[in-house]
């Protein structure tokens, strides 16, 4: 009789310790800590086509459950050479938002903050969809600007889209996408 409560109890708590704990923003921003690479591609309207550059990313989680570094650099060809990217993003779990400064050689610092949420539910910390959206400007004009981040395992892709606040439509533009996959090792 010892024996069957002990297997009743052990059963009873196994599902639950089974279980694992839902996907939140933080916990898939936290898993994107590694290295990275792929391209950084842009859609060329006339020819239907896209073209980019390679680029190697590497993403460090900075262990407060809040603060990321990313450090992408990119190979933009002989004449240009190598473009370092850097950017600290902060996000706020209260508020929903990150902020991000992105800093560039020859270049101002740029900082927005976006508004973040998590697109159905995430199956894990390595399969989700992410929506960051803020007010920007693209074109000389304002815009809404848009990342979607869809993580499948150890690849990800990011795509940049923007709607112009100027006009009296709501058209998403496709700007860039960012393909990576991790490198293991």
């Amino acid at each position: 009789m010892r024996y069957s409560a002990f297997f009743l109890l052990v059963a009873a708590a196994t599902p639950a310790a089974a279980q694992t704990a839902p996907v939140d923003i933080a916990a898939a921003r936290s898993a994107l800590a590694g290295q990275w690479e792929g391209s950084l591609e842009y859609l060329d309207y006339s020819a239907g086509k896209w073209f980019g550059i390679p680029v190697k990313t590497r993403v460090e989680d900075q262990g407060d459950g809040v603060t990321i570094i990313r450090k992408s650099d990119f190979d933009d060809g002989p004449t240009v050479g190598n473009v370092r990217i850097t950017s600290v993003e902060l996000f706020d779990p209260v508020a929903g938002t990150v902020t991000t400064g992105t800093f560039r050689k020859g270049r101002n610092v740029e900082v927005f903050t976006y508004k973040m949420r998590l697109e159905g539910t995430p199956l894990d910390p390595t399969h989700w969809t992410m929506i960051e959206e803020t007010l920007g400007k693209d074109d000389n004009r304002p815009a809404t600007l848009r990342l979607t981040t869809i993580r499948n395992g150890d690849k990800i892709e990011t795509v940049k889209q923007i709607d112009f606040q100027d006009d009296d439509r709501t058209e998403w533009v496709t700007r860039n996408r960012t393909r990576l996959a991790r490198i293991v090792g």
